[in-house]
């Protein structure tokens, strides 16, 4: 087995950047939008990430997906709830912690065989819809919503690297909105040169950007990944309580030091439906006025309340959604 884990690292480190050549022809280059500064590219270095992906009612989630050209990605008949947590420690905008929900999808006018996916992912246009992204700081939502339309709005949060595990909480004015927990994997520093693909809705669209990054990561995948799941009652957590998770991971990774560049250029589609009723009903995001008049701070707001989740689980009996 060591022997195959290093073959297919020699393997991984041939693999060419995926940064397009356009974003190194940016570097150095200079940008103000919406007044925040920003030198090109949009990157970040030195920013720990915390991944489990949990299989899912797959019925459940195509019904909470906006508009009518994205699908639930599937595997095995279920479809994947996807938790990414960076705790970006170098940033234009300086530090912060980004908390992701999402629902693993692909966008097109027709469905898509499962797994075929993940072979051709531009051809599917695999990615993820973004259902909750608390972050800690206002600029963080003031450019992630304003810019890219990223469900984005500031609550407390936390990162926590043990030598056994890695966690992440997450409340939303005092109310529990998610706690994940892996135990860390083991330490393979296995290369990884990925692209990302985000959908938000916002404005009533759908919004469509990408990011890259490359890094060292431990990865556990099928029985050897272990992590622990709770979806609390804060607000943007709601839409996920009926996806009914598994208390199972599919995979989970840790990946001690990524760093990433998100791509300035991004694309949006109207979300459209059969009839106007059908239309006015689209969970289509916070509308434009949601980022009117934020600023540029970057305080964040107190850590999140840890012993109130213990006592919670304690009572449910159970380390997984209650």
């Amino acid at each position: 087995m060591n022997g195959l884990i290093g073959v297919a690292t020699s393997l991984l480190r041939l693999v060419p950047s995926p940064v397009p050549h356009r974003q190194e022809r940016l570097r150095g280059q200079h940008a103000v939008v919406d007044g925040i500064k920003y030198a090109m590219p949009v990157n970040s270095d030195d920013s720990p990430v915390l991944m489990a992906a949990f299989p899912i009612n797959k019925r459940a989630a195509a019904a909470i997906l906006p508009g009518t050209e994205l699908r639930p990605f599937s595997l095995g008949g279920k479809g994947l709830l996807v938790v990414t947590v960076v705790n970006y420690k170098s940033t234009d905008i300086g530090q912060y912690i980004e908390y992701s929900l999402a629902i693993a999808v692909t966008h097109g006018a027709r469905p898509v065989p499962p797994l075929l996916p993940l072979l051709f992912q531009k051809t599917f246009r695999l990615g993820q819809y973004v259902v909750d992204l608390p972050v800690s700081t206002e600029v963080s939502v003031k450019g992630g919503k304003g810019i890219w339309g990223m469900p984005k709005h500031r609550a407390s949060l936390d990162f926590v690297v043990t030598d056994s595990t890695v966690s992440a909480q997450y409340d939303d004015a005092g109310t529990l909105g998610c706690f994940i927990e892996i135990e860390r994997p083991e330490p393979l520093g296995i290369p990884l040169r990925l692209a990302a693909s985000n959908y938000c809705a916002f404005r009533g669209m759908l919004m469509k950007s990408d990011i890259y990054f490359e890094a060292s990561g431990d990865i556990a995948v099928g029985s050897d990944a272990k992590a622990r799941l709770v979806l609390g009652d804060a607000p943007g957590v709601a839409p996920l309580k009926a996806l009914q998770p598994a208390d199972k991971p599919v995979f989970t990774a840790y990946l001690p030091e990524a760093r990433g560049v998100l791509d300035d250029h991004y694309e949006a589609w109207f979300l459209t439906a059969a009839t106007a009723e059908d239309a006015a009903r689209i969970p289509g995001g916070d509308p434009l006025e949601s980022v009117v008049g934020l600023g540029q701070g970057q305080e964040w707001m107190p850590g999140p309340d840890r012993t109130a989740t213990a006592r919670r689980e304690d009572t449910s009996g159970t380390g997984g959604t209650p």
